[in-house]
């Protein structure tokens, strides 16, 4: 047997061209290097699969996000034959509950040949992937179905397969004229009183599964869906329960391969289940589901080729699952506090001395990727490594999937910090969401958590939680003077006093658009009450401003609006057309110095926290 990946890899392959991904040639190659494989035969003790072109060989791959490769025959229609006992298995799971299931069916490898007429110490099947289990699992749709199982039973199967599938009515003929075998199983099962029903009844479900047709682009998307935990990657349905789709693998990754199991997953790794039909699907969780289709077998009732593909993927991805390399210390991709990054907020004198004293009051920490039971309990260990914050945020915008023990250990956290009267906030997480779902089922009843979808909004009102708590007062309808203004600092009574004459107060509803992207750029504003907010057309914000502060300054520089200003609440400002002001610096120069200088300040300022921001992603 070939254990190394396809040689082909050595070198450039004519047929490798650089519009192809490089799964696809990886794909590409595999078929180029297998398909002059000649060993093994095509199945014959069903003498219509033994009309199979040996010749046929194709290899399909699915992603998780929807995506199928495909090399060589991949649309060619082959009998689906042990490759249903999986689905089959799921679906008895799901429709009668594992109880009922697991009291006449066992779960450990038998080290016989998939067709053994043996039971176990108990008089029940080994596991559902040999022919007595398959035969069992069949049994028990028939007892909750009645006539309609085998409809129930291809139906299923077709949401697997993301469409529908039809049966090759002369292989279940042929299949049922030959299957003395799998009569004498029955027969066995139903004396044990596995089987409750007719004989004949079940195994006429049985012979049809087993002659359901499918392709190898088929049965990638069918692996795929078990890898994706039920849900169908092409189609977005949930096609089965994550419990019974886990308990389906694991018996796969045992039993699968019939009496190659063990050499299976030692050498490969990955759980895949066979069938005699030609086909081997291999369901890699949270990864990928691969199908190859090549008539030709092993003494196992393996298809050769589409071992030796399986084999080339584990081996040159290094895809064996008992090794992989996820790092729970990838899942922070930032962790700071608000003296390094504050809100888009700008605060008066009083706000930002508190601010600063107490920055260390409110820690972020920006996760990403899969949150999963070793990424929490990294970051619940990463929390404990600072002094104990008031306010923690936990920015999971970047998160793109959450186990559930990743969600109950990270809930128990809240549960910990709710102790110590740690505030929790959570950002980029909707409550409509499964994740917040998954969540909200462990802290049911804690008064410590809050949920801003917006980061920037997290962080402005763990702000205004700590100047509150801290003696500050935040008063937004209490009118402020132009003497007050952060551009004005440093100007003289009278120059204020000259300034004040040219101003004009204007009051503004909330939700009003006061300035436009794009207008031109006539007044400068000073924020006397409320709040507003700069944003880009595009709604991002830039900035929220309260009293004391200016806005459309911009206008000393561009002589056109760069951005948005709108009123947060009911707001009040000093508008000074710009012609006003140009006549007041030639009057007063060292107030139009002391003003640029200012706003060179503000500037910087703004640019500071710019980089600040960029330094907490490229350094973490």
């Amino acid at each position: 047997m070939n254990r190394q990946s396809p040689s082909s890899f050595g070198r450039a392959p004519a047929a490798w061209t650089s519009s192809k991904p490089p799964l696809l040639r990886f794909l590409s190659a595999c078929h180029a290097d297998f398909a002059p494989e000649d060993s093994g035969a095509v199945a014959d003790y069903i003498p219509e699969l033994g009309k199979a072109d040996p010749a046929h060989f194709g290899i399909s791959l699915a992603t998780l996000d929807g995506h199928v490769y495909e090399v060589g025959d991949t649309q060619v229609p082959f009998t689906i034959q042990s490759m249903s006992k999986p689905f089959v298995f799921a679906l008895a799971l799901d429709t009668l509950g594992a109880a009922r299931v697991e009291s006449v069916i066992g779960v450990e490898p038998s080290g016989d040949p998939f067709n053994s007429i043996r039971l176990n110490a108990e008089n029940h099947p080994f596991n559902p992937m040999v022919n007595a289990g398959a035969i069992a699992c069949s049994g028990l749709i028939q007892q909750a179905r009645g006539d309609g199982a085998f409809e129930y039973i291809r139906q299923s199967l077709g949401k697997f397969a993301g469409r529908e599938l039809d049966v090759d009515d002369a292989v279940y003929v042929s299949e049922s004229a030959t299957g003395d075998r799998n009569r004498a199983i029955g027969y066995l099962l139903r004396t044990n009183a596995v089987l409750t029903d007719r004989v004949d009844a079940v195994l006429d479900v049985y012979f049809r599964q087993c002659a359901i047709l499918v392709t190898a682009r088929d049965i990638a998307i069918m692996a795929a869906t078990l890898a994706n935990r039920g849900v169908n990657p092409v189609t977005g349905e949930q096609v089965m329960t994550p419990y019974a789709i886990a308990r389906t693998l694991s018996v796969m990754t045992s039993s699968g391969m019939y009496d190659y199991a063990g050499e299976w997953i030692y050498r490969i790794g990955i759980p895949a289940k066979s069938g005699v039909g030609g086909g081997i699907l291999a369901a890699l969780p949270a990864r990928l589901g691969l199908g190859s289709y090549s008539p030709k077998l092993d003494k196992h009732g393996n298809s050769v080729r589409g071992i030796k593909v399986c084999e080339a993927l584990s081996s040159h991805y290094d895809l064996h699952m008992l090794n992989r390399s996820d790092d729970a210390r990838n899942s922070i991709i930032a962790d700071y506090d608000i003296g390094n990054s504050p809100s888009r907020r700008v605060r008066r004198a009083q706000e930002q001395n508190i601010l600063a004293e107490h920055h260390q009051a409110v820690r972020i920490i920006e996760l990403v990727g899969t949150l999963s039971f070793s990424n929490v309990d990294y970051v619940s260990r990463q929390l404990a490594t600072k002094p104990r914050p008031q306010l923690v945020i936990f920015d999971l915008r970047r998160v793109t999937a959450m186990t559930r023990a990743g969600a109950r250990l990270l809930a128990e956290e809240f549960h910990e910090l709710a102790a110590y009267n740690v505030t929790v906030i959570l950002s980029g997480i909707k409550r409509a969401s499964a994740d917040w779902k998954m969540i909200s089922e462990w802290t049911e009843g804690l008064t410590n958590i809050r949920n801003y979808y917006l980061l920037d909004d997290a962080i402005e009102w763990a702000e205004d939680q700590v100047v509150y708590r801290h003696g500050g007062a935040i008063d937004f309808f209490e009118a402020t003077a132009l003497s007050e203004q952060s551009l004005l600092a440093g100007l003289t009574d009278e120059e204020l006093t000259d300034m004040a004459s040219l101003a004009t107060i204007r009051t503004y509803e909330a939700s009003e658009k006061i300035l436009a992207t794009g207008d031109p750029a006539d007044s400068l504003f000073f924020l006397r009450s409320g709040v507003v907010h700069v944003t880009l057309p595009d709604g991002i914000r830039l900035a929220t401003l309260t009293a004391g502060m200016p806005f459309g300054e911009m206008a000393l520089l561009e002589p056109r609006r760069s951005a948005d200003v709108i009123a947060d609440m009911a707001a009040t400002a000093y508008e000074i057309p710009l012609r006003d002001f140009e006549r007041f610096r030639k009057q007063h120069p060292r107030a139009g110095e002391r003003i640029m200088r200012n706003l060179a300040q503000l500037l910087a300022d703004r640019l500071i926290l710019a980089n600040a921001k960029v330094n907490l992603l490229t350094s973490s």
